[in-house]
């Protein structure tokens, strides 16, 4: 038996069991009495990671008193959550199980050593990942008894501090060199969800061209990749949350569908996400947010997209 066969069964002996779903509803809950709360949703990608904010914000707000504790993978965890006081723990399993298999089994292991009053383990097939785990809830603990309210899905949200903003600010002032409202590209995104260097150019162009009012900032990956040729002041930071600031200072952002645009998202501010596909369940939404189907669309439809945003906006 080769090792990696036995990793896979001794990790199913461990793992059986932990999680398990009940699917009746046995008796009506106490608000007050749900101390501890598990929210599971081990993905190490860092928009999967972000799409889960609006989720604990509902949590948190029913269960006030309760603590949260996050089951994770990768290590994004710990800077998303930072300004989340009521998380409380988070279980982080390796990005690579089989490379650090103790941590991995010792993650796992550790949801047995802790009594939690509710658990949730998010998954969506089908619609919105970050609306429809909220909707899953509201409905459950109502079926419990308890009185959910009917506003509008909490955006997903990074929770800067003060403090954090103002340095995005200053930042910010340092990359466009001007006084002008800041306009964030993200040109970049990973496989078929990015868009041409030809398609960037002429909408890069045209936007210049229909705004001169605002300046162009783009937000650069990890790979040092522009679109656009570095066309315009550029910035990337291994700091996410500087980086959020910096976007939280902009008046708009326009990115293609990414962890980047999620955490554009996570900023607060308008987000106009470019698709080619899956808007209905990754697009952004809330603060003015709206998908561009670019298949579908012409570029005077995506600019006119654009300019009822910015509208919107600046109201």
């Amino acid at each position: 038996m080769s090792i990696n066969t036995f990793r896979r069964k001794l990790t199913k002996v461990l793992t059986s069991g932990i999680g398990r779903s009940k699917t009746e509803v046995e008796k009506p809950i106490d608000v007050q009495k749900v101390k501890n709360i598990l929210i599971s949703r081990p993905n190490h990608r860092l928009g999967n990671t972000l799409l889960i904010t609006p989720l604990i914000q509902e949590v948190h707000e029913l269960f006030p008193e309760a603590k949260i504790d996050l089951f994770l993978k990768g290590g994004v965890g710990h800077v998303v959550f930072e300004g989340y006081p009521y998380v409380d723990k988070l279980i982080m399993l390796p990005r690579k199980h089989f490379k650090d298999f103790g941590k991995y089994v010792g993650a796992w292991l550790s949801l047995r050593k802790k009594h939690y009053d509710l658990a949730i383990n998010v998954a969506a097939d089908a619609a919105h990942i970050a609306k429809y785990p909220v909707y899953n809830f509201r409905k459950y603990v109502s079926d419990l008894g308890v009185k959910s309210n009917n506003r509008e899905i909490p955006t997903i949200n990074l929770m800067l501090t003060d403090a954090e903003k103002l340095k995005g600010k200053f930042k910010l002032q340092q990359i466009t060199n001007s006084s002008k409202p800041t306009i964030c590209l993200f040109t970049y995104a990973t496989g078929e969800k990015c868009f041409s260097e030809d398609w960037w150019s002429i909408f890069y162009n045209e936007l210049v061209k229909k705004y001169p009012q605002y300046d162009f900032m783009e937000i650069l990956p990890i790979e040092n990749v522009s679109q656009i040729n570095f066309a315009a002041p550029s910035f990337y930071s291994a700091d996410i949350r500087e980086m959020t600031a910096v976007m939280q200072n902009c008046i708009a952002f326009i990115g293609a569908d990414s962890g980047i645009m999620h955490l554009a998202s996570a900023a607060q501010v308008p987000v106009i996400g470019l698709f080619k596909s899956r808007s209905a369940k990754y697009g952004p939404y809330g603060n003015h947010s709206e998908s561009i189907d670019v298949t579908d669309s012409t570029m005077d439809e995506c600019l006119a997209t654009v300019d009822k945003i910015l509208k919107k906006a600046t109201s």
